[in-house]
């Protein structure tokens, strides 16, 4: 007997779009214009201390270019206004965003599928408020999602993996945990913590990783997610 399924919710970064990716092209974008713009040291030099200040200071701290040219000498940009090279910095970030951030093909064809089904399509991510919403817009996603189902652990005060996040969703939409599907490509942050609210569990796992944790269902692309629907859930 298949099972009756009202809710379906996705998580965003490397779920509906390569956050790894993306990141990556941005941030060597924002290095080359900075040394365009008279900072001195190679690439590898300011990569490698740029991912250390992200790592210490977070991927939502602000002021990640100003950190990293107080960690070098001031030699690095002599006769430069430090303002240039950080201004420059986010330039490059801010175009790299507009011209390469995109959703996964497939996650796009998923979404357009399910588009007109009775489901409560919804996303559950991560992150800060404005900074999770502007990704869903600049992909060009948001209206493909029900407009009352988009849950931001900012605004919530409860942030992944505490299963409590997943409840709280619940209770707003008054909807019933095994009434809902989540898919993530996490394992701690997505799987676990939405399992154990009781939540039906679909880990993206495009690089086929091996894991002790089992989710109720497996899939490497969103194509392989509309026969186990069909298959399992009456919708």
């Amino acid at each position: 007997m298949r099972k009756v399924l009202k809710a379906i919710f996705f998580d965003l970064d490397d779920t509906l779009f390569s956050t790894r990716e993306f990141a990556k092209l941005a941030r060597t974008n924002a290095l080359s214009n900075m040394r365009k713009h008279g900072l001195k040291p190679d690439h590898n030099e300011l990569y490698s201390q740029l991912l250390e200040v992200i790592n210490e200071f977070s991927v939502n701290y602000d002021k990640h270019f100003d950190k990293l040219l107080l960690r070098l000498p001031k030699n690095s940009y002599s006769g430069v206004n430090p303002a240039i090279l950080i201004a420059a910095a986010i330039v490059s970030y801010h175009d790299t965003k507009f011209k390469h951030l995109i959703p996964y093909k497939d996650a796009l064809d998923f979404l357009k599928r399910i588009k007109r089904t009775k489901l409560i399509k919804g996303i559950i991510t991560a992150g800060l408020a404005i900074k999770q919403a502007e990704k869903l817009l600049r992909l060009d996603l948001y209206n493909y999602f029900d407009k009352h189902a988009i849950f931001i652990t900012d605004q919530i005060g409860i942030s992944k993996p505490n299963p409590k996040l997943f409840t709280h969703v619940c209770s707003s939409l008054k909807l019933k945990p095994h009434e809902c599907m989540y898919i993530g490509n996490s394992v701690k942050n997505d799987i676990i913590p939405s399992k154990t609210a009781g939540f039906y569990t679909v880990l993206l796992n495009r690089d086929k990783t091996e894991s002790d944790i089992i989710p109720h269902f497996t899939i490497s692309r969103f194509s392989e997610l509309t026969k186990i629907i069909r298959e399992n859930f009456a919708i």
